[in-house]
C-alpha cells in the first residue's frame, strides 16, 4: 500500500469521508517537544487497510474532519503508546479520543508487559525490525525527507497489519473490554483540566513541610505552571522543582537572601527571582484557615512497610488466578492509592472513584476479596 502525502484540504476531507464504521483505524503522531511545554504537532499518520496517509498540519489549514474521525464512537481507532499522542490531540486539536484502544495496553493484558515498544510489538507478530533512526528527526522541517516519509508510514503500516490479531487474541483471552477500559481511562485521565492549586501535591517531598511552607509551595507551583503555560515553556525553564522547594522551607524575604541557599538553581533566581518573591511574600499573607493541610506520608503509617508486602502477595495470588501479571493488575502507584483510602490518609477516602483498585474491571474482579483481606489486617 502506498502513503499518500496529504498537503490540501480537499485530500483530507477526501480521506476523513472514506473512512468506515466497518474498519479498524490505525493512527499516530510525529512531534518535536524540546523547548516547549506543550508538543508541536509536526505530522499524522492514519491507514483504515484501503489507505494510509501522511497528514501535513503545516500545510493543511483546517484537521477538524480528523479530529471528528477521533471523537467518533462508530470508528474503532488503535494506537500504540498514546499518552503523549494524546497531549498532541488535546493541543492541536481539543480532541477526545473516543473508541480507541492503546496497543500498548493490550499487549500487557496478553502477557507481554507494560511497556513493550512498538518495534518489539512488530518483531513479535510480523517478525520485521523496524528502522527506528528517524525518531528524534525534526519533524516541523519542510520539507520532509523520503527517509522520515517511509519512517512515519511504518508507524500505522503494520499497526494495522497486527491489529487484527491483538484484537483476536484479546477477545480470546476475554481482556477486550478490560483493555479498552484501561485505554478510556488513561485518555480520560490526559484530558482532566490542570488545577494549578493542586500541582504542589506532586512534589516527593511535599510531607516534610509545615502548612505555612505548603502554602508557599502550593503557591510557586501554580505561578510556575501558569507562566509556563503563557509562555509555552517546560516547567524547568521557569524554575527547577528543588529551587521551589528550598524557598518554600526558607520563606526569603528578599532576592539576595535566595541566591545564598543550598539547593537553589542560581539562574532560577537571576531571571525570576522577583517575581518569585512576590509570590512568597502573597503566601505568607494568608490567614491560618486558607493553608493547606499538611501531608501524612504513607510509608510513615504503622506496619506499612509489611502491610504493603502483604498486599503485593495477595494482589499477585488474585492476578494469577485470572491469568494476568500483577503489573497489569496493579503497580506500585495503585497499591499506595489503595492504602491511602483504606487508612483515609491525605483526604484520599473523599474521592473513591479515583481508587482503580475499587473501580472498574479491577473492582468487578478483586474489590469483594481485597476489603475481606483489608479488614482483616492485611494478614496472609
Amino acid at each position: 500500500m502506498q502513503a499518500e502525502y496529504i498537503q490540501d484540504q480537499s485530500a483530507l476531507d477526501a480521506f476523513c469521508g472514506s473512512v468506515t464504521p466497518d474498519c479498524v483505524l490505525a493512527i499516530d503522531t510525529e512531534f518535536v517537544r524540546t523547548r516547549t511545554l506543550f508538543p508541536n504537532l509536526g505530522l499524522i499518520q492514519a491507514s483504515d487497510g484501503n489507505r494510509l496517509v501522511l497528514i501535513d498540519p503545516l500545510a493543511v489549514s483546517d484537521l477538524s474532519p480528523f479530529w471528528q474521525l477521533l471523537e467518533s464512537p462508530d470508528i474503532f481507532k488503535i494506537i500504540h503508546s498514546c499518552s503523549e499522542d494524546l497531549e498532541v490531540f488535546l493541543h492541536a486539536g481539543n480532541c477526545q479520543p473516543i473508541n480507541m484502544l492503546d496497543s500498548q495496553i493490550a499487549m500487557a493484558f496478553l502477557g507481554h508487559g507494560l511497556s513493550l515498544g512498538y518495534a518489539a510489538m512488530i518483531l513479535h507478530y510480523l517478525d520485521i525490525e523496524l528502522d527506528k533512526s528517524e525518531s528524534r528527526t525534526n519533524w516541523l522541517k519542510r520539507p520532509l525527507s523520503d527517509n522520515q516519509l517511509v519512517y512515519a508510514a511504518a508507524d500505522v503500516r503494520y499497526l494495522h497489519q497486527v491489529s487484527g490479531q491483538i484484537l483476536q487474541e484479546l477477545e480470546t483471552a476475554g481482556w477486550f473490554e478490560q483493555a479498552m477500559q484501561d485505554s478510556a481511562r488513561m485518555i480520560e485521565k490526559k484530558f482532566q483540566p490542570v488545577q494549578p492549586q493542586s500541582l504542589y501535591l506532586e512534589s516527593k517531598q511535599a510531607f516534610r513541610l509545615d502548612a505555612m511552607q505548603l502554602s508557599i509551595l502550593q503557591q510557586l507551583y501554580a505561578w510556575r505552571y501558569q507562566l509556563a503555560v503563557k509562555r509555552n515553556l517546560p516547567l524547568n525553564f521557569i524554575a527547577k522543582d528543588n529551587t521551589l522547594l528550598t524557598l518554600a522551607r526558607r520563606k526569603p524575604n528578599n532576592v539576595g537572601a535566595m541566591a545564598s541557599y543550598e539547593g537553589i538553581d542560581i539562574l532560577d533566581v537571576r531571571h525570576q527571582g522577583k517575581a518569585m518573591l512576590a509570590v512568597i511574600r502573597n503566601a505568607l499573607k494568608l490567614p491560618p484557615e486558607h493553608l493547606p493541610k499538611t501531608i501524612s506520608r504513607l510509608d510513615s503509617y504503622p506496619g506499612y512497610k509489611n502491610i504493603f508486602k502483604n498486599l503485593k502477595t495477595f494482589l499477585t495470588k488474585l492476578a494469577e488466578q485470572q491469568h494476568l501479571d500483577l503489573p497489569v493488575v496493579a503497580g506500585k502507584k495503585h497499591m499506595n492509592q489503595y492504602l491511602s483510602w483504606f487508612w483515609q490518609l491525605n483526604e484520599q477516602h473523599l474521592h473513591p472513584e479515583q481508587v482503580e483498585l475499587i473501580n472498574g474491571w479491577r473492582g468487578e474482579l478483586f474489590k469483594e476479596d481485597l476489603l475481606e483481606f483489608s479488614n482483616g489486617g492485611f494478614k496472609l
